[in-house]
């Protein structure tokens, strides 16, 4: 477990590591890059570089030594669905957040096809405590909203981040969550402010729960995260346990 710096969680959690770029969101990808540097601070975990999928059994007994109730962002350097990551090891992953009620647990996927075939398959047990979400950078990817409906989970959310194109008249039925950011780094793409206000009107017309993250730029930071002089932090409940 690691402190997060990011605004809509507390800690991250790596029972996988390594991925490979499948969309347009993938160009300026953050785990690769620290992926680089950890590699280079010589830790085992992260030995075998960005590229090589690999799974950490001894992660899975982390979670029930979290002392105090923790919102986890799960595999914040992986994707836990990734096709070379084994249905088994995701089972395991899942059993402990199953027996860790305590802790609320948020896995984002952008291979939502596996997320909806194993989910399909009645694999995958869906307590209230894992919130299931989706990235979507752009309408080239829209699909996988409704791959994320066909699933079980009790609180489902999109990731619009890096928001790299207008993301109008989107289907939000049984969208728990939407939370919206600009990409940084050196050569950030542009995201516009009215593709922003747009998914937040649509998120007002229905019901969904709306977090703007940042603008992001080459200075994140200063660029902030203000919409319409104010910021948006709305979040799904946390499940009673």
């Amino acid at each position: 477990m690691s402190k997060s710096s990011i605004e809509w969680t507390e800690v991250t959690w790596n029972p996988t590591t390594g991925c490979k770029k499948i969309s347009q969101g993938c160009k300026f990808c953050y785990a690769e890059i620290m992926t680089r540097r950890l590699k280079a601070m010589g830790q085992e975990k992260y030995a075998d570089g960005f590229k090589k999928i690999r799974t950490h059994e001894s992660e899975l007994n982390r979670p029930y030594t979290w002392k105090k109730p923790q919102i986890v962002f799960v595999n914040s350097m992986s994707d836990l669905f990734h096709d070379e990551v084994p249905l088994e090891f995701i089972q395991k992953v899942f059993k402990s957040m199953n027996e860790n009620p305590m802790h609320t647990f948020q896995v984002l996927t952008k291979r939502s096809d596996n997320l909806e075939k194993y989910s399909q398959m009645g694999a995958l047990n869906w307590t209230p405590n894992i919130w299931m979400g989706v990235s979507v950078e752009n309408s080239s990817v829209l699909h996988r909203i409704g791959q994320l409906r066909n699933t079980d989970a009790h609180v489902k959310f999109l990731s619009l981040e890096p928001l790299i194109g207008p993301l109008s008249n989107m289907d939000l039925s049984n969208i728990d969550w939407v939370i919206v950011g600009g990409e940084s780094g050196f050569k950030p793409r542009e995201m516009k402010t009215k593709w922003v206000e747009d998914i937040r009107i649509q998120c007002e017309i229905s019901s969904v729960k709306f977090f703007f993250k940042q603008w992001g730029g080459k200075n994140k930071k200063a660029a902030g995260r203000m919409l319409n002089g104010r910021t948006y932090d709305e979040m799904p409940e946390l499940s009673a346990f």
